[in-house]
């Protein structure tokens, strides 16, 4: 008696239509909205990418005394403004003529195209690979990160360690918001508490890393030997469970940081000062 779930005979037919599965008639048999999880992914990446792409080739308003903004520091190029204090390392010469910013978000952007979360977001989002559990994927084959360019997502673990240093300089930044617009120390503004939550979600995001994780308890045979990494790997494993949030309130934490320096610099409003 025919089921219609034989195995297919479609010729040459490869992944989920192979002659060896089952043949179902329906792309999926999903009668949920599963494509709104997809398309938000995609919405929200696609926003923050036009954002930031017009915020790092403006090189425009980007600081306004004490704040900097996130996505040009640390400054290296020669023709950075001028940060009394600040992050300016002019490390790369006056032959630079571009935004500086394209310096230094090359080491955050890396970290986050190759992260776990961001690499299921992205592969869903925009290539459908795959759309939802229980939905199969459009391409005739799947090779996965076996191949250029995608092999390329084995670096992770070096961005991490460039994103370590790179929360480290966003930290100092944050230090330096409590002085005033004439950098006298002792000062809190509206922007200080902008710039303190982006720090705690950056930092958070970063150490909930998957690589952090391996790093701080991986290839260990016995974590009794170990007591401390062992409870470090428990408070990292804590902060990974929430990986997801942290990957996207991280995200918006920064482009708001940024958002707010460029408000500031030009002109639309003046920082409330609460001391």
């Amino acid at each position: 008696m025919a089921t219609g779930t034989e195995p297919s005979s479609q010729a040459g037919a490869t992944g989920v239509h192979a002659s060896s599965r089952a043949t179902i008639p329906a792309r999926h048999l999903r009668t949920d909205r599963w494509w709104l999880a997809p398309a938000g992914t995609a919405a929200g990446l696609l926003a923050f990418i036009v954002y930031s792409t017009w915020r790092a080739f403006a090189n425009a308003d980007y600081y306004a005394a004490p704040y900097v903004s996130p996505f040009y520091s640390p400054c290296l190029a020669e023709n950075c403004h001028t940060m009394r204090g600040g992050p300016n390392w002019d490390l790369i010469g006056s032959w630079w003529g571009l935004s500086p910013a394209l310096l230094i978000l090359i080491f955050p952007l890396g970290f986050r195209l190759t992260c776990y979360y961001y690499r299921k977001a992205y592969y869903r989002g925009f290539w459908a690979s795959p759309p939802a559990c229980a939905v199969a994927e459009p391409h005739k084959k799947y090779t996965g990160e076996t191949r250029f360019p995608l092999i390329l997502q084995n670096i992770h673990r070096y961005f991490f360690y460039f994103a370590i240093l790179v929360a480290g300089v966003l930290t100092y930044d944050t230090a330096l918001t409590f002085r005033d617009e004439h950098y006298a120390w002792g000062h809190m503004g509206l922007g200080s508490l902008v710039f303190l939550v982006n720090i705690v979600l950056i930092w958070a995001y970063t150490l909930s890393c998957h690589s952090c994780r391996h790093i701080v308890g991986g290839r260990l045979r016995h974590f009794s030997k170990h007591p401390v990494r062992y409870r470090l790997w428990g408070w990292v494993g804590k902060l990974n469970e929430r990986h997801m949030l942290l990957a996207w309130s991280s995200l918006i934490s920064v482009a708001v940081a940024d958002f707010y320096v460029f408000l500031l610099a030009s002109g639309a409003f003046e920082d409330p000062r609460f001391f």
